[in-house]
């Protein structure tokens, strides 16, 4: 009888990173997975990457896309690719 996770033990012996779902339903890394029939495991995602966004022109009177204003963008706001929260904001020159 083939073993319930063989498909992710064959992907661990290669070299995958494996995490298991912890009673809190939270994914964490399992550096060592024990592959107990009812426990969860999958290959740890890929993160996401960040966002970058270089389009916007910030005045005293508005922050608008720089598209409306026809002026040089002046404002770069990265944001988490994970989470979408905003990670920096940076003053262009």
């Amino acid at each position: 009888m083939r073993h319930k996770h063989a498909d992710l033990i064959i992907e661990w012996a290669n070299g995958a990173q494996i995490q298991c779902m912890r009673s809190d339903h939270t994914w964490v890394d399992d550096l060592d997975p024990s592959w107990l029939e009812t426990t969860q495991y999958r290959i740890k995602p890929e993160p996401k990457p960040d966002v970058v966004v270089e389009y916007y022109y910030a005045s005293i009177y508005a922050v608008s896309p720089a598209v409306h204003f026809k002026r040089t963008p002046n404002l770069k706001l990265t944001f988490d690719g994970e989470t979408c929260e905003l990670k920096s904001a940076e003053v262009m020159k």
